[in-house]
């Protein structure tokens, strides 16, 4: 059964607030993505990266979806657009030699033949590009893709230069209505970053979430939590991120890791273990 649980993107674009990743589900993309959706799931994050992503499989599985009465305008499709230095050199979804510009453009032509729809809800450069200007060139062209209605809106991944993204923000004319990053410790879970971005309105996508926090996952206090929602220490902490705002990205493969992802909003979290947890990660929560 559909969550019915969304939050409102800058854009005004109901965005679910768990979506399902399809990184690394090679072949067995298309029937995973069905699943997932048939359990409830709404959201779909792909990438025209052939190296990590079999896009033209969740075209396949959106396509066996609208057969089965769920259509298109029912889910949220997130694709993004991947620098060369993140391709794979013998499967490059563009001309490699091409401006900057028409890399986008043949990125996206791409994607829209894989994916059999005529737009994305959501456009997403996969990295920042150096030097800035080539940045600022990707956007202008990501923009540009924008206006014609081919994405609803844009945003922004493994940006973890917060000066970075506020320039990127003021110079932009459609600014990222989404940041999506990797959860991790590394990176201080972002917690200043996550803070300028609820300021500006900006939704916080997470990935890796559960791969990169173990050390979390099998904590004393998560134990403890687990115990008093009878719930997985994986559902806490999907609850803490939807609790502090955080959309996460959720690759599960088994049935009943996806319907137990999916139960994760029969119970909420206190104040108090909200907080707890957010000194696990980093700091004060973000709220």
């Amino acid at each position: 059964m559909h969550t019915g649980l969304d939050v409102t993107t800058s854009e005004n674009i109901k965005m679910p607030k768990l979506i399902y990743g399809t990184a690394w589900k090679k072949e067995r993309t298309a029937d995973l993505v069905v699943q997932a959706i048939l359990c409830g799931f709404r959201g779909i994050d792909t990438a025209c990266q052939p190296k990590h992503y079999e896009e033209a499989l969740v075209g396949e599985a959106l396509m066996r979806l609208s057969l089965m009465g769920i259509g298109r305008n029912e889910l949220f499709v997130q694709t993004k657009f991947t620098p060369l230095s993140g391709q794979d050199p013998m499967r490059i979804p563009y001309d490699p030699k091409g401006a900057l510009d028409v890399q986008v453009a043949q990125s996206f032509e791409h994607s829209k033949k894989n994916l059999q729809t005529e737009y994305v809800d959501s456009l997403v450069l996969h990295s920042p590009l150096f030097p800035y200007a080539n940045l600022l060139k990707v956007w202008r062209a990501m923009e540009c893709i924008y206006h014609s209605g081919g994405a609803r809106q844009l945003g922004i991944s493994n940006c973890y230069d917060l000066e970075l993204l506020v320039r990127l923000y003021g110079e932009a004319e459609i600014k990222p209505a989404v940041v999506q990053n990797r959860f991790y410790a590394e990176s201080g879970y972002d917690v200043e970053l996550r803070r300028w971005c609820t300021e500006k309105g900006i939704i916080y996508q997470s990935f890796w979430s559960l791969t990169a926090n173990p050390h979390i996952l099998a904590s004393r206090e998560f134990f403890a939590l687990s115990q008093k929602y009878d719930k997985t220490e994986a559902q806490i902490l999907y609850r803490y991120l939807s609790h502090v705002g955080i959309v996460p990205l959720i690759g599960s493969t088994s049935k009943k890791h996806i319907e137990e992802d999916l139960a994760l909003f029969e119970f909420e979290l206190t104040d108090n273990e909200i907080a707890s947890i957010g000194m696990l990660l980093g700091g004060e929560s973000v709220s």
